[in-house]
């Protein structure tokens, strides 16, 4: 079993999270601008419609787990893994066929946290691009909103309309970071419950901070494609590896 010694405190591997909130919003946005923005990671996106890729928003207020309680915010993108060679001839079903015969992961772009303990260990662990934001989680009503904000500038301010119930999934998939060069992936398990999910349902403001100015660039704000919040999630991450 592997260890990693953190702040004085030994992690093992796998780190589990026993309960969670998880609020997503992903969205239809133009392939070739997505790559721009995770070139550095040398993962290529991908292309569920002829040049459209995935960009998922994620909240998480994390109340139990071997890292503690804390809030994260993440950008994401879905990615092809590396091993899956060259990208198929685009036609209009390419895309989903690939990922059900390929399998696609999620590469964090961004990952602001509002913990030193997770933040180090995210950073140490996996190579996520953990840094330090204020993070807003606003959960108690049936609109789940997010308000992030880094440096004394506005990131941006999400809220997540209520979707209709329907039933959560364990899904095993690899997540993918990139940190000082180096990029990792990790195996990750999710177990969500309590699901709710609907086409759009989102409403984002984004602020002046450089992130914001970079999902701009994605064509945010514009409708979701999807929304979804999971009131009881549990997940499980493996041992990172160098690709």
């Amino acid at each position: 079993m592997a260890r990693h010694l953190i702040q004085g405190r030994d992690v093992t591997i796998p780190v589990r999270v026993r309960q969670a909130t998880v609020c997503t919003a992903s969205y239809l946005v133009r392939a070739d601008a997505a790559r721009a923005v995770i070139a550095y990671s040398g993962l290529d996106v991908a292309e569920v419609l002829p040049g459209r890729a995935v960009c998922a928003l994620a909240f998480v207020d994390y109340t139990d787990g071997d890292l503690g309680a804390y809030h994260e915010f993440g950008v994401t993108f879905l990615v092809r893994p590396p091993e899956a060679g060259p990208a198929p001839r685009r036609g209009l079903l390419a895309g989903f066929s690939e990922l059900r015969t390929a399998g696609a992961g999620t590469f964090v772009h961004w990952l602001p946290v509002d913990q030193g303990f997770t933040l180090e260990a995210g950073r140490t662990i996996w190579g996520f691009p953990k840094e330090m934001a204020g993070i807003d989680l606003r959960l108690s009503s049936p609109y789940k909103r997010c308000i992030v904000r880094k440096d004394g500038r506005l990131v941006l301010d999400l809220l997540i309309k209520p979707g209709v119930p329907v039933l959560g999934r364990t899904a095993r998939l690899d997540a993918y970071s990139h940190l000082e060069g180096v990029t990792r992936r990790i195996p990750w398990s999710l177990s969500p419950h309590r699901v709710r999910a609907r086409p759009g349902g989102a409403l984002i403001r984004l602020g002046n901070h450089p992130v914001a100015k970079e999902l701009s660039e994605l064509g945010l704000p514009k409708r979701a494609l999807v929304t979804a919040t999971a009131s009881r999630t549990s997940m499980s991450f493996g041992e990172a590896k160098e690709l």
